[in-house]
Protein backbone atom coordinates (compact mmCIF):
# COMPACT_ATOMS: atom_id res chain seq x y z
CA UNK A 1 0.00 0.00 0.00
CA UNK A 2 1.13 3.21 -0.76
CA UNK A 3 2.56 5.14 2.64
CA UNK A 4 0.23 7.74 3.91
CA UNK A 5 2.97 10.10 5.06
CA UNK A 6 2.34 13.59 5.32
CA UNK A 7 4.70 15.14 2.35
CA UNK A 8 6.47 17.77 3.52
CA UNK A 9 7.45 20.84 0.94
CA UNK A 10 9.55 23.86 1.90
CA UNK A 11 7.69 27.01 2.47
CA UNK A 12 10.33 29.01 1.14
CA UNK A 13 12.48 28.27 -2.01
CA UNK A 14 16.51 27.68 -1.79
CA UNK A 15 19.20 27.56 -4.65
CA UNK A 16 19.08 23.81 -4.05
CA UNK A 17 15.46 23.95 -4.42
CA UNK A 18 14.98 26.25 -7.32
CA UNK A 19 14.93 24.68 -11.15
CA UNK A 20 14.81 26.37 -14.39
CA UNK A 21 12.68 25.98 -16.82
CA UNK A 22 14.33 25.42 -20.17
CA UNK A 23 11.22 23.93 -22.30
CA UNK A 24 7.53 24.25 -22.05
CA UNK A 25 4.86 22.87 -23.96
CA UNK A 26 1.61 24.71 -24.33
CA UNK A 27 -2.04 23.69 -25.41
CA UNK A 28 -5.03 25.71 -24.45
CA UNK A 29 -8.23 26.19 -24.60
CA UNK A 30 -8.99 29.23 -22.94
CA UNK A 31 -6.22 31.59 -24.25
CA UNK A 32 -6.36 34.64 -21.53
CA UNK A 33 -3.58 35.89 -21.13
CA UNK A 34 -1.45 33.32 -22.61
CA UNK A 35 0.14 35.84 -25.31
CA UNK A 36 1.42 37.90 -22.00
CA UNK A 37 2.52 34.39 -20.41
CA UNK A 38 4.43 33.56 -22.78
CA UNK A 39 6.59 36.45 -23.89
CA UNK A 40 7.60 36.26 -19.86
CA UNK A 41 8.68 32.89 -20.45
CA UNK A 42 10.42 34.01 -23.89
CA UNK A 43 12.22 36.71 -21.57
CA UNK A 44 12.96 33.91 -18.90
CA UNK A 45 14.72 32.26 -22.00
CA UNK A 46 12.36 29.37 -21.56
CA UNK A 47 11.99 26.93 -25.23
CA UNK A 48 8.32 27.16 -26.35
CA UNK A 49 6.59 24.41 -28.08
CA UNK A 50 2.44 24.09 -28.93
CA UNK A 51 -0.07 22.93 -30.77
CA UNK A 52 -2.69 23.65 -33.30
CA UNK A 53 -4.53 27.01 -32.22
CA UNK A 54 -2.63 27.76 -29.44
CA UNK A 55 0.85 27.88 -31.86
CA UNK A 56 -0.95 29.94 -34.53
CA UNK A 57 -2.25 32.46 -31.65
CA UNK A 58 1.54 32.70 -30.32
CA UNK A 59 3.11 33.37 -33.60
CA UNK A 60 0.38 36.12 -34.82
CA UNK A 61 1.66 37.68 -31.10
CA UNK A 62 5.19 37.47 -32.82
CA UNK A 63 6.57 34.80 -30.23
CA UNK A 64 8.68 32.33 -31.21
CA UNK A 65 7.00 28.69 -30.79
CA UNK A 66 7.96 25.25 -32.39
CA UNK A 67 5.44 22.93 -33.35
CA UNK A 68 4.38 19.71 -31.64
CA UNK A 69 5.33 17.74 -34.67
CA UNK A 70 9.00 19.41 -34.40
CA UNK A 71 9.31 17.79 -31.26
CA UNK A 72 7.73 14.24 -31.80
CA UNK A 73 9.04 13.79 -35.55
CA UNK A 74 5.26 13.44 -35.93
CA UNK A 75 2.57 14.82 -37.17
CA UNK A 76 -0.93 16.42 -35.64
CA UNK A 77 -3.40 13.57 -37.19
CA UNK A 78 -6.92 12.51 -36.78
CA UNK A 79 -8.78 15.55 -36.36
CA UNK A 80 -6.40 16.57 -33.92
CA UNK A 81 -7.29 13.72 -31.57
CA UNK A 82 -3.34 12.51 -32.10
CA UNK A 83 -1.12 15.03 -31.12
CA UNK A 84 0.34 14.81 -27.87
CA UNK A 85 0.04 11.39 -26.96
CA UNK A 86 3.39 10.70 -27.61
CA UNK A 87 6.85 9.28 -26.12
CA UNK A 88 8.66 12.54 -26.91
CA UNK A 89 6.10 14.61 -25.01
CA UNK A 90 5.41 12.37 -22.06
CA UNK A 91 9.20 11.04 -21.70
CA UNK A 92 10.18 14.07 -21.57
CA UNK A 93 7.66 15.23 -19.29
CA UNK A 94 8.05 11.84 -17.05
CA UNK A 95 11.66 11.08 -16.41
CA UNK A 96 12.81 11.96 -13.14
CA UNK A 97 15.70 13.85 -13.66
CA UNK A 98 17.92 12.14 -10.90
CA UNK A 99 17.28 8.74 -11.94
CA UNK A 100 20.55 8.02 -13.98
CA UNK A 101 18.53 5.15 -15.65
CA UNK A 102 15.98 7.45 -16.69
CA UNK A 103 18.28 10.08 -18.05
CA UNK A 104 19.92 7.25 -19.91
CA UNK A 105 16.85 5.65 -21.40
CA UNK A 106 15.84 9.88 -22.93
CA UNK A 107 19.22 10.17 -24.02
CA UNK A 108 19.00 6.84 -25.83
CA UNK A 109 15.62 7.90 -27.55
CA UNK A 110 16.80 11.68 -28.06
CA UNK A 111 13.80 12.69 -26.13
CA UNK A 112 14.41 16.11 -24.84
CA UNK A 113 13.30 17.17 -21.14
CA UNK A 114 9.81 19.59 -21.15
CA UNK A 115 10.00 21.64 -17.64
CA UNK A 116 6.54 23.00 -18.12
CA UNK A 117 3.28 22.33 -19.01
CA UNK A 118 1.06 24.92 -19.54
CA UNK A 119 -2.79 23.22 -20.30
CA UNK A 120 -6.31 23.35 -19.90
CA UNK A 121 -8.91 21.29 -21.57
CA UNK A 122 -11.47 21.20 -23.53
CA UNK A 123 -14.99 23.46 -22.55
CA UNK A 124 -16.84 19.94 -21.93
CA UNK A 125 -18.97 21.01 -19.46
CA UNK A 126 -20.07 24.16 -21.25
CA UNK A 127 -20.42 22.35 -24.15
CA UNK A 128 -22.74 19.91 -22.06
CA UNK A 129 -24.34 22.05 -20.23
CA UNK A 130 -25.81 23.56 -23.76
CA UNK A 131 -29.87 22.27 -24.47
CA UNK A 132 -29.27 21.98 -28.24
CA UNK A 133 -25.15 19.61 -27.73
CA UNK A 134 -25.63 16.80 -30.13
CA UNK A 135 -24.31 13.35 -28.49
CA UNK A 136 -21.67 13.40 -31.09
CA UNK A 137 -20.48 17.13 -30.69
CA UNK A 138 -20.51 16.15 -26.48
CA UNK A 139 -17.95 13.27 -27.16
CA UNK A 140 -15.39 15.00 -29.32
CA UNK A 141 -15.60 17.51 -26.47
CA UNK A 142 -13.49 15.19 -24.35
CA UNK A 143 -10.30 15.84 -24.02
CA UNK A 144 -7.66 12.80 -24.42
CA UNK A 145 -4.30 14.27 -24.44
CA UNK A 146 -4.81 17.33 -22.32
CA UNK A 147 -5.58 15.58 -19.17
CA UNK A 148 -2.66 13.34 -19.78
CA UNK A 149 -0.39 15.88 -19.98
CA UNK A 150 -1.38 17.53 -16.75
CA UNK A 151 -1.36 13.93 -14.95
CA UNK A 152 1.87 13.04 -16.07
CA UNK A 153 3.62 16.85 -15.29
CA UNK A 154 1.70 16.72 -11.61
CA UNK A 155 3.30 13.34 -11.00
CA UNK A 156 6.73 13.87 -11.91
CA UNK A 157 5.82 17.94 -10.23
CA UNK A 158 9.78 17.59 -8.28
CA UNK A 159 11.31 18.77 -11.80
CA UNK A 160 7.86 19.59 -13.91
CA UNK A 161 5.69 22.68 -13.35
CA UNK A 162 2.30 22.23 -14.60
CA UNK A 163 -0.08 25.74 -15.05
CA UNK A 164 -3.61 24.97 -15.19
CA UNK A 165 -5.29 28.14 -15.00
CA UNK A 166 -4.97 31.61 -16.62
CA UNK A 167 -4.85 32.91 -12.60
CA UNK A 168 -1.43 31.35 -12.26
CA UNK A 169 0.34 33.19 -15.23
CA UNK A 170 1.20 36.13 -13.41
CA UNK A 171 3.07 34.30 -10.06
CA UNK A 172 4.99 32.07 -12.01
CA UNK A 173 6.02 34.72 -14.17
CA UNK A 174 7.46 36.76 -11.55
CA UNK A 175 8.86 33.77 -10.29
CA UNK A 176 10.94 32.83 -13.15
CA UNK A 177 12.02 36.62 -13.21
CA UNK A 178 12.79 36.96 -9.67
CA UNK A 179 13.99 33.39 -8.87
CA UNK A 180 15.64 32.04 -12.48
CA UNK A 181 13.37 29.31 -11.72
CA UNK A 182 10.55 27.35 -9.68
CA UNK A 183 10.72 26.57 -6.16
CA UNK A 184 9.47 22.73 -4.92
CA UNK A 185 6.67 24.75 -3.00
CA UNK A 186 5.44 26.56 -5.85
CA UNK A 187 5.29 23.03 -8.28
CA UNK A 188 3.81 21.24 -5.55
CA UNK A 189 0.81 24.06 -5.12
CA UNK A 190 0.47 23.68 -9.03
CA UNK A 191 0.56 19.85 -9.17
CA UNK A 192 -2.29 19.66 -6.47
CA UNK A 193 -4.48 22.21 -8.74
CA UNK A 194 -4.00 20.30 -11.42
CA UNK A 195 -4.79 16.72 -9.83
CA UNK A 196 -8.24 18.56 -8.65
CA UNK A 197 -8.74 19.95 -12.40
CA UNK A 198 -8.75 16.22 -13.58
CA UNK A 199 -10.44 14.65 -11.08
CA UNK A 200 -13.28 17.13 -11.35
CA UNK A 201 -13.31 17.19 -15.23
CA UNK A 202 -13.60 13.22 -15.34
CA UNK A 203 -16.53 13.70 -12.86
CA UNK A 204 -18.18 16.09 -15.44
CA UNK A 205 -17.51 13.56 -18.25
CA UNK A 206 -19.31 10.94 -16.05
CA UNK A 207 -22.10 12.65 -14.91
CA UNK A 208 -23.17 14.33 -18.10
CA UNK A 209 -22.85 10.40 -20.13
CA UNK A 210 -24.20 8.28 -16.98
CA UNK A 211 -27.79 9.16 -18.44
CA UNK A 212 -27.55 8.08 -22.42
CA UNK A 213 -27.69 4.95 -23.89
CA UNK A 214 -25.11 3.65 -26.63
CA UNK A 215 -26.88 4.86 -29.37
CA UNK A 216 -26.63 8.52 -27.80
CA UNK A 217 -30.29 8.41 -26.68
CA UNK A 218 -31.36 9.17 -23.01
CA UNK A 219 -31.35 5.77 -21.83
CA UNK A 220 -35.22 4.30 -20.82
CA UNK A 221 -33.70 3.10 -17.31
CA UNK A 222 -33.11 7.14 -16.92
CA UNK A 223 -34.42 8.28 -13.20
CA UNK A 224 -32.85 11.92 -13.68
CA UNK A 225 -31.11 11.00 -10.53
CA UNK A 226 -27.63 9.72 -10.95
CA UNK A 227 -26.50 6.56 -9.33
CA UNK A 228 -23.38 8.62 -8.36
CA UNK A 229 -23.09 11.94 -7.18
CA UNK A 230 -20.23 13.65 -8.06
CA UNK A 231 -19.88 17.19 -6.88
CA UNK A 232 -17.13 19.65 -7.69
CA UNK A 233 -16.66 23.24 -6.42
CA UNK A 234 -13.90 25.59 -6.41
CA UNK A 235 -13.42 27.65 -3.07
CA UNK A 236 -13.79 30.72 -3.42
CA UNK A 237 -13.10 32.93 -0.22
CA UNK A 238 -12.75 31.85 3.25
CA UNK A 239 -15.35 33.61 5.30
CA UNK A 240 -14.90 35.29 9.07
CA UNK A 241 -17.25 32.63 10.03
CA UNK A 242 -20.32 30.18 9.67
CA UNK A 243 -23.49 30.66 11.07
CA UNK A 244 -21.95 31.37 14.81
CA UNK A 245 -18.71 32.41 15.57
CA UNK A 246 -17.59 29.18 16.86
CA UNK A 247 -18.19 27.40 13.14
CA UNK A 248 -15.45 27.97 10.10
CA UNK A 249 -16.90 28.58 6.91
CA UNK A 250 -16.19 28.86 3.59
CA UNK A 251 -17.97 30.01 0.20
CA UNK A 252 -17.39 28.02 -3.23
CA UNK A 253 -18.54 28.33 -6.97
CA UNK A 254 -19.97 26.18 -9.53
CA UNK A 255 -18.05 27.44 -12.04
CA UNK A 256 -20.63 29.07 -13.30
CA UNK A 257 -20.15 33.12 -12.94
CA UNK A 258 -23.53 32.98 -12.36
CA UNK A 259 -26.23 33.56 -8.96
CA UNK A 260 -25.28 34.86 -5.54
CA UNK A 261 -21.85 32.68 -5.23
CA UNK A 262 -20.62 34.22 -7.74
CA UNK A 263 -21.83 37.70 -7.73
CA UNK A 264 -19.62 41.22 -7.74
CA UNK A 265 -19.53 42.97 -4.78
CA UNK A 266 -18.92 46.31 -5.99
CA UNK A 267 -18.74 47.48 -2.15
CA UNK A 268 -18.81 47.01 1.72
CA UNK A 269 -17.44 44.68 4.29
CA UNK A 270 -16.85 41.16 4.16
CA UNK A 271 -19.79 39.11 3.73
CA UNK A 272 -20.59 36.57 6.16
CA UNK A 273 -22.09 33.07 5.93
CA UNK A 274 -25.69 34.67 7.11
CA UNK A 275 -25.11 37.41 4.45
CA UNK A 276 -24.86 34.70 1.66
CA UNK A 277 -27.97 32.65 3.17
CA UNK A 278 -30.20 35.44 3.42
CA UNK A 279 -28.98 37.42 0.37
CA UNK A 280 -29.72 33.95 -1.80
CA UNK A 281 -33.35 34.05 -0.36
CA UNK A 282 -34.35 37.62 -1.41
CA UNK A 283 -32.90 37.12 -4.63
CA UNK A 284 -34.86 33.83 -5.16
CA UNK A 285 -37.79 35.45 -4.26
CA UNK A 286 -37.62 38.89 -6.25
CA UNK A 287 -36.87 36.53 -9.16
CA UNK A 288 -40.39 35.33 -9.39
CA UNK A 289 -41.97 38.40 -10.63
CA UNK A 290 -41.49 40.10 -13.39
CA UNK A 291 -42.96 43.51 -12.01
CA UNK A 292 -40.56 45.87 -10.44
CA UNK A 293 -40.58 44.08 -7.09
CA UNK A 294 -38.49 44.47 -3.59
CA UNK A 295 -38.18 41.82 -0.72
CA UNK A 296 -36.58 42.30 2.46
CA UNK A 297 -35.36 39.22 4.43
CA UNK A 298 -34.32 38.63 7.73
CA UNK A 299 -33.06 35.59 8.73
CA UNK A 300 -34.21 33.57 5.37
CA UNK A 301 -37.87 34.77 5.72
CA UNK A 302 -39.21 37.65 4.02
CA UNK A 303 -40.87 40.33 6.58
CA UNK A 304 -41.83 42.30 3.83
CA UNK A 305 -42.27 42.28 0.15
CA UNK A 306 -44.17 43.78 -2.38
CA UNK A 307 -44.22 45.09 -6.28
CA UNK A 308 -45.10 48.39 -7.29
CA UNK A 309 -45.05 50.79 -10.53
CA UNK A 310 -41.26 51.32 -9.68
CA UNK A 311 -38.41 50.30 -7.18
CA UNK A 312 -39.30 52.94 -5.04
CA UNK A 313 -42.69 52.61 -4.85
CA UNK A 314 -42.29 48.73 -4.16
CA UNK A 315 -39.53 49.25 -1.32
CA UNK A 316 -41.57 51.46 0.28
CA UNK A 317 -44.71 48.95 0.11
CA UNK A 318 -42.47 46.55 1.40
CA UNK A 319 -41.17 48.48 4.24
CA UNK A 320 -44.09 49.58 5.56
CA UNK A 321 -45.37 45.72 5.98
CA UNK A 322 -43.14 44.90 9.00
CA UNK A 323 -40.53 48.25 9.24
CA UNK A 324 -39.09 47.11 12.86
CA UNK A 325 -38.21 43.53 11.37
CA UNK A 326 -36.84 45.19 8.49
CA UNK A 327 -33.74 47.10 10.64
CA UNK A 328 -30.98 45.42 10.00
CA UNK A 329 -32.07 42.89 7.55
CA UNK A 330 -30.85 42.17 3.01
CA UNK A 331 -32.68 43.41 0.18
CA UNK A 332 -33.27 41.57 -3.48
CA UNK A 333 -34.81 43.73 -5.82
CA UNK A 334 -35.37 42.43 -9.24
CA UNK A 335 -34.21 45.58 -11.37
CA UNK A 336 -31.36 47.89 -11.90
CA UNK A 337 -31.17 49.92 -8.54
CA UNK A 338 -31.96 53.83 -9.37
CA UNK A 339 -31.13 56.71 -7.84
CA UNK A 340 -33.92 57.12 -6.49
CA UNK A 341 -34.92 53.89 -4.35
CA UNK A 342 -31.38 53.72 -3.34
CA UNK A 343 -32.11 57.57 -1.34
CA UNK A 344 -34.85 55.67 0.07
CA UNK A 345 -32.93 52.68 1.20
CA UNK A 346 -30.59 54.59 2.40
CA UNK A 347 -32.34 55.75 5.36
CA UNK A 348 -32.72 52.10 6.45
CA UNK A 349 -29.89 50.26 8.43
CA UNK A 350 -29.06 47.70 5.86
CA UNK A 351 -26.33 44.35 6.15
CA UNK A 352 -26.44 43.72 2.21
CA UNK A 353 -28.40 44.32 -1.08
CA UNK A 354 -28.75 42.04 -4.23
CA UNK A 355 -29.70 43.59 -7.54
CA UNK A 356 -28.55 42.86 -11.44
CA UNK A 357 -27.35 46.41 -11.81
CA UNK A 358 -27.07 49.79 -10.03
CA UNK A 359 -27.50 53.01 -11.82
CA UNK A 360 -24.34 55.48 -11.42
CA UNK A 361 -26.66 57.57 -9.04
CA UNK A 362 -27.91 54.86 -7.16
CA UNK A 363 -23.83 53.93 -6.50
CA UNK A 364 -22.93 57.75 -5.41
CA UNK A 365 -25.80 57.58 -3.24
CA UNK A 366 -24.92 54.03 -1.61
CA UNK A 367 -21.36 55.26 -1.10
CA UNK A 368 -21.79 56.77 1.70
CA UNK A 369 -22.93 54.05 3.69
CA UNK A 370 -19.66 52.15 3.55
CA UNK A 371 -20.44 49.29 5.38
CA UNK A 372 -23.20 48.31 3.18
CA UNK A 373 -22.38 45.22 1.06
CA UNK A 374 -23.54 45.93 -2.85
CA UNK A 375 -24.19 42.79 -4.92
CA UNK A 376 -23.82 42.75 -8.60
CA UNK A 377 -26.12 39.48 -9.48
CA UNK A 378 -26.31 37.62 -12.77
CA UNK A 379 -29.59 35.28 -12.73
CA UNK A 380 -28.73 31.41 -12.34
CA UNK A 381 -30.76 28.66 -13.49
CA UNK A 382 -32.38 26.66 -10.52
CA UNK A 383 -30.37 23.67 -9.83
CA UNK A 384 -31.03 20.64 -8.00
CA UNK A 385 -31.23 21.47 -4.19
CA UNK A 386 -28.43 19.53 -1.86
CA UNK A 387 -28.85 19.00 1.77
CA UNK A 388 -26.75 17.53 3.69
CA UNK A 389 -27.63 14.42 6.36
CA UNK A 390 -25.58 12.39 9.08
CA UNK A 391 -23.86 10.13 6.93
CA UNK A 392 -25.29 11.26 3.57
CA UNK A 393 -27.13 13.69 1.03
CA UNK A 394 -30.36 15.00 -0.01
CA UNK A 395 -31.18 15.73 -3.51
CA UNK A 396 -34.04 17.11 -5.07
CA UNK A 397 -35.45 19.16 -7.98
CA UNK A 398 -35.46 23.09 -7.39
CA UNK A 399 -38.84 23.60 -6.64
CA UNK A 400 -39.53 25.58 -9.76
CA UNK A 401 -43.15 24.29 -10.75
CA UNK A 402 -45.36 27.36 -11.94
CA UNK A 403 -48.99 27.69 -11.57
CA UNK A 404 -51.00 26.90 -14.69
CA UNK A 405 -54.62 28.34 -15.19
CA UNK A 406 -55.44 24.97 -14.38
CA UNK A 407 -54.76 24.34 -11.44
CA UNK A 408 -56.66 26.75 -9.64
CA UNK A 409 -59.91 25.43 -8.23
CA UNK A 410 -62.24 27.27 -6.90
CA UNK A 411 -63.63 24.67 -4.16
CA UNK A 412 -65.93 27.54 -2.08
CA UNK A 413 -69.68 28.48 -3.08
CA UNK A 414 -68.22 32.57 -3.06
CA UNK A 415 -66.50 32.80 -6.34
CA UNK A 416 -63.16 35.29 -5.49
CA UNK A 417 -63.21 38.68 -6.99
CA UNK A 418 -60.58 39.49 -9.63
CA UNK A 419 -58.79 42.03 -6.96
CA UNK A 420 -58.97 38.72 -4.63
CA UNK A 421 -57.38 36.39 -6.93
CA UNK A 422 -54.71 38.80 -8.21
CA UNK A 423 -53.54 39.57 -4.16
CA UNK A 424 -53.61 35.47 -3.60
CA UNK A 425 -51.59 34.82 -6.55
CA UNK A 426 -48.80 37.11 -5.23
CA UNK A 427 -49.26 35.84 -1.71
CA UNK A 428 -48.86 32.34 -3.11
CA UNK A 429 -45.36 33.13 -4.82
CA UNK A 430 -44.29 34.69 -1.60
CA UNK A 431 -45.32 32.19 0.82
CA UNK A 432 -43.11 29.95 -1.41
CA UNK A 433 -40.28 31.60 0.12
CA UNK A 434 -41.32 31.03 3.84
CA UNK A 435 -40.32 28.74 6.21
CA UNK A 436 -42.95 25.80 6.77
CA UNK A 437 -45.59 25.91 8.13
CA UNK A 438 -46.10 28.72 6.20
CA UNK A 439 -49.07 31.45 5.94
CA UNK A 440 -48.63 35.00 3.93
CA UNK A 441 -51.56 37.45 4.31
CA UNK A 442 -51.25 40.21 1.45
CA UNK A 443 -53.24 42.68 -0.14
CA UNK A 444 -52.40 44.29 -3.85
CA UNK A 445 -49.25 43.18 -4.36
CA UNK A 446 -48.49 43.49 -0.77
CA UNK A 447 -47.29 41.42 1.86
CA UNK A 448 -49.05 42.66 5.37
CA UNK A 449 -48.16 39.61 7.54
CA UNK A 450 -46.30 36.35 7.69
CA UNK A 451 -46.34 33.11 9.58
CA UNK A 452 -43.25 31.30 9.38
CA UNK A 453 -41.66 28.13 10.45
CA UNK A 454 -44.28 27.05 13.51
CA UNK A 455 -44.76 23.84 14.33
CA UNK A 456 -48.65 24.43 14.32
CA UNK A 457 -50.19 25.41 11.09
CA UNK A 458 -52.82 27.19 13.40
CA UNK A 459 -49.75 29.53 15.05
CA UNK A 460 -48.56 30.51 11.85
CA UNK A 461 -52.31 31.75 10.91
CA UNK A 462 -51.97 33.73 14.44
CA UNK A 463 -48.63 34.71 14.16
CA UNK A 464 -48.67 36.48 10.53
CA UNK A 465 -51.80 37.94 11.81
CA UNK A 466 -50.44 39.31 15.00
CA UNK A 467 -47.22 40.48 13.32
CA UNK A 468 -49.26 42.87 10.78
CA UNK A 469 -48.59 46.50 11.45
CA UNK A 470 -51.14 47.73 8.67
CA UNK A 471 -55.26 46.43 8.20
CA UNK A 472 -56.28 42.91 7.97
CA UNK A 473 -59.39 43.56 6.93
CA UNK A 474 -59.70 42.72 3.07
CA UNK A 475 -56.66 40.40 2.96
CA UNK A 476 -56.22 37.57 1.57
CA UNK A 477 -54.42 34.60 2.56
CA UNK A 478 -52.27 31.77 1.06
CA UNK A 479 -51.19 28.61 2.99
CA UNK A 480 -47.92 26.60 1.55
CA UNK A 481 -49.63 23.13 2.52
CA UNK A 482 -53.50 22.03 3.18
CA UNK A 483 -55.20 22.69 6.43
CA UNK A 484 -55.19 19.49 8.74
CA UNK A 485 -57.88 21.17 10.97
CA UNK A 486 -60.60 24.30 10.32
CA UNK A 487 -59.38 26.14 12.77
CA UNK A 488 -56.38 27.73 10.85
CA UNK A 489 -59.46 28.76 8.45
CA UNK A 490 -61.18 30.09 11.50
CA UNK A 491 -58.39 32.33 12.57
CA UNK A 492 -57.35 33.41 9.31
CA UNK A 493 -61.17 34.91 8.77
CA UNK A 494 -61.30 36.38 12.67
CA UNK A 495 -58.18 38.59 11.41
CA UNK A 496 -60.57 40.13 8.52
CA UNK A 497 -59.23 37.83 5.17
CA UNK A 498 -61.42 37.11 2.32
CA UNK A 499 -60.20 34.63 0.54
CA UNK A 500 -57.53 31.86 0.69
CA UNK A 501 -55.35 29.92 -1.43
CA UNK A 502 -54.04 26.42 -0.52
CA UNK A 503 -52.75 23.58 -2.15
CA UNK A 504 -55.97 21.26 -0.48
CA UNK A 505 -55.39 17.33 -0.13
CA UNK A 506 -56.16 17.22 3.27
CA UNK A 507 -58.91 14.38 4.66
CA UNK A 508 -60.95 17.07 6.29
CA UNK A 509 -60.95 19.13 3.44
CA UNK A 510 -65.10 18.99 3.33
CA UNK A 511 -64.75 20.03 6.23
CA UNK A 512 -62.05 22.80 5.98
CA UNK A 513 -64.66 24.00 3.01
CA UNK A 514 -67.66 24.25 5.66
CA UNK A 515 -66.14 26.76 7.45
CA UNK A 516 -64.84 28.65 4.45
CA UNK A 517 -68.90 28.88 2.95
CA UNK A 518 -69.94 29.35 6.48
CA UNK A 519 -67.59 32.29 7.09
CA UNK A 520 -68.27 33.72 3.74
CA UNK A 521 -65.06 33.20 2.49
CA UNK A 522 -63.14 32.56 -1.08
CA UNK A 523 -61.01 29.63 -1.01
CA UNK A 524 -58.70 28.52 -4.24
CA UNK A 525 -57.20 25.05 -4.18
CA UNK A 526 -53.99 25.19 -6.20
CA UNK A 527 -52.73 21.36 -6.03
CA UNK A 528 -49.40 22.49 -5.58
CA UNK A 529 -47.52 22.69 -2.32
CA UNK A 530 -44.69 24.29 -1.39
CA UNK A 531 -42.89 22.82 2.11
CA UNK A 532 -39.60 24.81 2.90
CA UNK A 533 -37.52 23.06 5.58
Amino acid sequence: MPHTDTLEVPSKATAEQVKPVRRAILSVTDKTGLAQFARELEKSEVELVSTGGTAKLLREAGIRVKDISELTGFPEMLDGRVKTLHPKVHGGILHVRDNAAHRNAVNEHDIPAIDMVVVNLYAFEKTAARPDVGFEELIENIDIGGPSMLRSAAKNFHDVAVVTSPSDYESVADELRTSGGLSLATKWRLAKKAFATTAAYDSAIASALESIAVAGELSSSNTKFPHTLRLSFSKLNDLRYGENPHQRAAVYSDGSNLGIANARQLQGKELSYNNLVDLDAAWELCREFDEPMCAIIKHTNPCGAATGVDLVTAYKRALEADPVSAFGGVIGINREIDEAAADEISKLFVEAIAAPAYSPGALLRFAAKKNLRLLEVKPAQARAVLKQVSGGMLLQDADVRPLAPGDLKVVSKRQPHDDELAAMLFAWKVCKHVKSNAIVYARNGHTVGVGAGQMSRVDSCKIGAAKAVLPLKGTVAASDAFFPFPDGVEEIARAGATAIIQPGGSVRDNEVIEVADRLGLAMVFTGVRHFRH
